[in-house]
């Protein structure tokens, strides 16, 4: 059956999920795994699904992208949804529905989250004091060498201090198959070149990381070049499903900025 728009939502255990038919649950994941969470499982069709314990939710997106059939295709995950217009206590009602979505896709062929801002560093620099910079320049250098005319978008969107974060995203299919043909031909090189012993699960999350500003990368390419207009880029707020510590987030911010104390987990 083929859909205008479908978004899968990335999950690797069981949880709530949206009640709105364009929502499509995805284990993400599901390789080797002897659960049936009763959603779509990544590893059928063709799939990359043993490589999720480095790509994280992206072995839903490759899932999605080579095994839908949809005009418009989107990534959210089971914690994290953009923020539609219901009201109410129920987190779940606030949701973003088909009926608030289909009026804007044909003007906004790229819908985004809010930018998120760090204020007193870049995207660079952000990556730097948290994670280990040798993945995120590795991969600059395969994307100059593979993609050299990419080059000066990195260089552009990796010195910003906001970006768009959380490999969440919406897209008209041509623009989302442009994308993910560039940014997995990237990543799995970068997985071939940094294959490194003894890293925590945490740190071997790497490509799933560097894609968030990889995305922020392509897109600033294709704003440039005129292929996307600024005007067809939508930003819609993401919401939580789940209380984020907004002070453990702060204090371990500023421990990886100015004590060089990397996070050992995500918040």
């Amino acid at each position: 059956m083929s859909f205008d728009v479908r978004i899968i939502v990335a999950a690797h255990k069981k949880y709530r999920m949206p009640e709105d038919p364009m929502y499509l649950p995805v284990h993400v994941g599901a390789e080797g795994k002897d659960f049936d969470l009763g959603y779509q499982k990544d590893n059928e069709g063709e799939n990359i699904s043993s490589l999720n314990p480095s790509f994280c939710e992206l072995t839903g997106l490759y899932w999605a992208w080579k095994n839908l059939d949809a005009d418009h295709i989107g990534l959210v995950h089971y914690r994290r949804y953009f923020r539609g217009k219901g009201k109410g206590k129920d987190l779940f009602d606030k949701i973003l529905k088909y009926e608030e979505l289909k009026p804007v896709l044909d003007a906004h062929p790229v819908i985004v989250p809010n930018k998120r801002h760090y204020y007193i560093e870049t995207l660079y620099k952000h990556y730097q004091h948290n994670h280990y910079i040798d993945e995120l320049d590795t991969a600059a250098d395969i994307l100059k060498e593979k993609y050299p005319s990419y080059a000066g978008a990195y260089d552009k969107a990796i010195n910003r201090t906001w970006g768009y974060m959380f490999n969440m995203m919406i897209m008209r299919k041509d623009l989302l198959d442009d994308y993910c043909t560039w940014l997995f031909d990237i990543l799995f090189e970068l997985s071939e070149r940094l294959k490194k012993e003894g890293q925590t699960g945490f740190e071997a999350r790497f490509p799933g990381r560097v894609s968030e500003r990889l995305f922020n990368v392509w897109l600033t390419y294709k704003l440039d070049s005129g292929e996307i207009k600024e005007e067809e880029v939508m930003e819609i707020p993401f919401m939580y499903m789940e209380k984020i510590n907004i002070f453990n987030k702060g204090i371990t911010f500023l421990k990886a900025k100015f004590l060089g104390r990397k996070p050992e987990k995500s918040f």
